[in-house]
């Protein structure tokens, strides 16, 4: 699969359907900082941070130039990460799963919803149907993509941890395509774009600058 770089202009998201707003590219975004949240809907973590970050920073900055949008993705728990879980989740606030579980323990839902909504257009990531072609190279790629940091402590090389990749992913029903396109390690990720349409940060997990970042770019 073909990838973008920092610093390389960023072609359109690639998408199964608009859920909320109306299509948009990176194209017809130039002169705007664009920021996409990456997001599964079966992930406690995306709606503890992830979400209601980017929802703050819409209202600090979106009259100074800040565009968000958010893309849900699906990488795991197929049954869960869907479309028409996104469709409830974005018409009514109703969450599922993990994410339904622990915002439920930590008394963060109202009626089992959410407290707030996301006011900006959200596309699903366009899923495709996996084929395995050479599935070393598929456990090399999610060796270097996913696991790259630990691949020195812990010997991800050895024949032992390739078998275990190779199990994982042969339960993997489907590719997300923005999702490997950026070679985004999990969710929640910031895809951040300059006003001329340059990829500027791929960022998965905590990003504290993610604000100071922004201002930069405004």
């Amino acid at each position: 699969m073909r990838t973008v770089m920092i610093g390389q202009k960023v072609p359109p998201l690639s998408v199964s359907e608009w859920v909320q707003g109306q299509s948009v590219n990176f194209e017809q975004l130039r002169g705007q900082v664009v920021l996409v949240a990456v997001f599964q809907v079966n992930c406690p973590g995306c709606f503890l941070s992830c979400l209601p970050q980017v929802l703050a920073l819409k209202q600090r900055y979106a009259e100074s130039g800040l565009t968000v949008l958010g893309l849900a993705t699906a990488f795991e728990d197929f049954d869960k990460n869907n479309l028409q879980n996104l469709k409830r989740l974005i018409e009514t606030g109703e969450v599922v799963g993990e994410t339904l579980r622990v915002l439920s323990g930590r008394g963060l839902l109202q009626d089992g919803k959410l407290p707030y909504r996301l006011d900006f257009p959200v596309a699903m990531d366009r899923l495709t149907k996996r084929e395995f072609g050479s599935i070393e190279s598929e456990i090399d790629a999610f060796i270097s993509q996913r696991l790259s940091d630990l691949e020195q402590d812990i010997g991800l090389r050895q024949p032992h941890v390739r078998a275990q990749v190779k199990q994982y992913l042969q339960t993997l029903d489907y590719h997300a395509e923005t999702f490997e396109f950026f070679q985004l390690q999990g969710t929640p990720s910031y895809i951040l774009v300059d006003r001329a349409g340059l990829l500027v940060q791929c960022k998965f997990g905590a990003y504290p600058d993610l604000e100071t970042d922004i201002l930069k770019l405004l």
